[in-house]
């Protein structure tokens, strides 16, 4: 594959690389310190009826469910408990703290130009545990894919002013529960990180803030009896997802995943499809005759750009 122009691929400056490096290692340790203490989440008490004392314990919905009365078995599981969930709080709050420094040294070093937006849009997604039901693809996939590889892709392959969101359909009945648990509309939790977000009436799967900056919800083409049209609450005020051609394809692409950093130093992971299949469905859109001229133009650039990343930098994908 004959090579790109310069101003297409650059490497990251070394000083950005080796903080970048500490950045990730200490984002994926937060991470594993955060799964920790979601799995001790509620609490147990010893509660006293008619004379005995009975160990409780309590769900993060205030479920309580009675584990026996107190003896060396229920007491031990009481004190392993306790003492879990307060190492687990430690270290939560103190890889907190470290992730706080290496935001402010990401921002000095200029490690990060993920769009701020983009990023607390993906962590507001890891933190609420919805991130499992939608995939990023599209343009700014391309975050996640120079990331991995410490490179920075020219500007021209990146212009874009919305994030594509690629809704699991197969998993709509537990998508739903979650959100009434947060008592959130689709739009209502994007509205959480920019107030601004409005659905545009010309098309429902899109929400465009006050900077025009776009989210768009999609879908795989109908199959096995899927609903359509679909919302993605019953909340009136609400996205309807779209169906996108060949989107049932990236929704079963290998699945790639990556810390990407925003101008601002935050951090956030993305998951995303390999940069494979990215490849290879860039070059279908281009194929297709009802495709814009600019547009085809960008999908061809886009493509040899992520095949020339994963030949140079990531060539284990190719396996």
């Amino acid at each position: 594959m004959e090579n790109l122009p310069k101003y297409l691929v650059e490497p990251l400056a070394e000083d950005a690389q080796r903080q970048f490096i500490d950045a990730q290692a200490t984002f994926t340790a937060w991470e594993a310190a955060r799964k920790s203490a979601v799995e001790v989440r509620g609490g147990m008490y010893w509660k006293r009826q008619g004379g005995t004392e009975y160990l409780v314990k309590c769900s993060p919905k205030n479920a309580q469910r009675s584990l026996g009365p107190r003896s060396q078995e229920t007491t031990l599981i009481y004190e392993a408990f306790t003492k879990r969930k307060e190492v687990a709080r430690r270290r939560l709050a103190d890889l907190t703290k470290e992730l706080a420094r290496h935001q402010r040294m990401n921002r000095a070093l200029h490690v990060g130009r993920a769009p701020k937006l983009l990023v607390d849009i993906l962590h507001r997604l890891y933190k609420s545990g919805l991130a499992e039901h939608f995939t990023v693809v599209g343009t700014h996939a391309l975050y996640a894919y120079e990331t991995a590889a410490g490179v920075r892709v020219g500007h021209a392959a990146l212009a874009t002013r919305d994030i594509d969101l690629l809704w699991d359909t197969r998993k709509r009945i537990t998508f739903v529960s979650q959100m009434e648990t947060l008592g959130l509309s689709m739009l209502g939790f994007i509205r959480k990180v920019d107030p601004t977000f409005e659905i545009r009436e010309d098309q429902r799967y899109t929400a465009v803030n006050s900077k025009g900056f776009e989210v768009d919800i999609i879908r795989r083409e109908v199959i096995d009896g899927d609903p359509h049209p679909l919302r993605l609450t019953d909340t009136e005020d609400e996205f309807f997802a779209v169906q996108a051609k060949r989107a049932g394809v990236l929704l079963s692409a290998p699945r790639f995943s990556s810390m990407i950093v925003s101008t601002s130093g935050h951090m956030a992971r993305m998951n995303t499809v390999s940069p494979v299949a990215f490849a290879n469905f860039k070059r279908w859109m281009a194929e297709r005759p009802d495709r814009a001229p600019l547009k085809r133009q960008r999908d061809i650039l886009q493509a040899t750009l992520v095949d020339k990343l994963v030949e140079d930098y990531l060539p284990h994908l190719l396996t």
